[in-house]
C-alpha cells in the first residue's frame, strides 16, 4: 500500500475516533449550532454539535506529518492550523454568547489578511515558485513576479471565505471539499510526472509531499462525513471551514495551480458569487435574486433535498475535475 493511500487510512480512522471522543465532550459542554431565525428548513438543528472541524484538522495534520515531507507540506499544514485557530475563536465566541455572530467581520478579515501576507511572501521567496502559475487545461507557466503576493492574498481571502458560505448544509462542504481535493491531486500528480521526466527532482519532491497532504484530507473528510451526512450529528463549524479552505487555497498555490481555484472550485465560486449578487441586488432595488443566497440555500427552497444538493454539488466538482484532468493527459 503507498504513503498516499496510507496517509489517507490514519487520517479517516482517526477522524473517526477524534469525533467519538467528541461528540459526548461537546454535548456535555452544549457546544451548539445557533440557527438563524429566517432558515426555517434547520430549526430542528438548532443545538446540533459544532467544532467538529477539530477532528478533521488534527486527523489530517497528525497523517501529513507521518507521511509527508518537504517545506510544502509544512507550509500548506501551518495555513491550516492558522486558519483553524481563526475559525476556533469565532466558534468560541459564538457558543460562548449563544448567539450565530462570532468574531465580528473586521477581526474575522484582519486574521485572514494577515496569514495571507505571510504565506504571499514565502509563495514569492520560494525558488520553486517565484510568480510561476500554470495556465489551465495547458502545462505550461506564466510568470507573474511581484503580481503572485496580491493574487495568492486574494486566493486566500476568496477561497477560504467561499468554503465558508458554503458549509449550509449537511455534509456539503466537507463533500465537495472531498472532491476537490481528489481533482487537484490528480492534477498535482500529472504535474509531478512531467517534473519527474524533465528531471526537477526538487519539484518533485515538494509535488509529492502535497500529494500526501491532499489524501490525508480526503481521509478526514470521509471519516467526517460518516457522522456529517443528513441527518448530521455534529458540524464543522468555522474551525473546520477556514481551515479546509486555507487547505484548499495553499495547496493549488504551492502547486502552481491557483488558476484552477475558480475552474475546479466552481461550487465554492457559486455560493459566494450568488452571495454578493443577492446583497447588490436588493440594496439597490429592494429585490432578491434569488429566494435565498448563497445558491445552495436556493436550491433547498426549491424542494430540493441536502442529500440531493450536496450529490448535484459533488457530481458538478468532479465532472469538472474530469474535464481538467483529461485535458491534461
Amino acid at each position: 500500500m503507498s504513503n498516499y493511500l496510507l496517509a489517507a487510512l490514519i487520517a479517516f480512522l482517526l477522524c473517526v475516533a477524534l469525533l467519538f471522543l467528541l461528540l459526548p465532550l461537546l454535548k456535555r459542554k452544549k457546544a451548539g449550532q445557533e440557527i438563524l431565525e429566517y432558515v426555517k428548513e434547520h430549526s430542528y438543528k438548532s443545538g446540533t454539535p459544532t467544532m467538529g472541524g477539530i477532528a478533521i484538522i488534527l486527523a489530517m495534520i497528525t497523517a501529513a506529518l507521518i507521511f509527508g515531507k518537504g517545506k510544502f507540506v509544512y507550509i500548506t499544514l501551518a495555513v491550516a492550523f492558522a486558519y483553524g485557530v481563526t475559525g476556533f475563536l469565532d466558534d468560541s465566541i459564538k457558543i460562548h454568547y449563544k448567539r450565530n455572530l462570532g468574531l465580528r467581520p473586521y477581526q474575522k478579515i484582519i486574521l485572514q489578511l494577515s496569514i495571507a501576507l505571510i504565506v504571499a511572501f514565502v509563495v514569492y521567496k520560494n525558488e520553486l515558485i517565484r510568480g510561476d502559475v500554470y495556465i489551465p487545461f495547458t502545462k505550461n507557466t506564466v510568470s507573474l513576479g511581484w503580481g503572485v503576493i496580491p493574487l495568492v492574498v486574494f486566493i486566500f481571502i476568496a477561497t477560504t471565505n467561499s468554503v465558508n458560505l458554503t458549509d449550509g448544509l449537511d455534509g456539503l462542504a466537507a463533500s465537495t471539499t472531498l472532491v476537490y481535493m481528489v481533482g487537484i491531486a490528480a492534477i498535482i500528480a500529472i504535474v509531478a510526472a512531467d517534473a519527474d521526466k524533465n528531471g526537477l527532482s526538487l519539484y518533485v519532491k515538494e509535488y509529492q509531499g502535497l500529494l500526501t497532504v491532499c489524501f490525508a484530507t480526503v481521509g478526514s473528510l470521509a471519516g467526517f462525513l460518516l457522522f456529517n451526512c443528513f441527518p448530521a450529528k455534529i458540524f464543522m463549524g468555522d474551525v473546520g471551514s477556514l481551515a479546509l479552505g486555507g487547505v484548499v487555497a495553499c495547496v493549488s498555490i504551492l502547486g502552481r495551480l491557483s488558476l484552477y481555484i475558480p475552474i475546479l472550485g466552481v461550487m465554492f465560486a457559486t455560493s459566494a458569487v450568488s452571495d454578493i449578487i443577492q446583497v447588490v441586488h436588493y440594496k439597490r432595488t429592494k429585490r432578491r435574486v434569488f429566494l435565498m443566497a448563497p445558491f445552495h440555500h436556493h436550491l433547498q427552497k426549491k424542494g430540493l433535498s441536502e442529500t440531493r444538493i450536496g450529490f448535484l454539488y459533488s457530481t458538478i466538482t468532479g465532472i469538472v475535475a474530469l474535464i481538467c484532468v483529461l485535458t491534461l493527459i
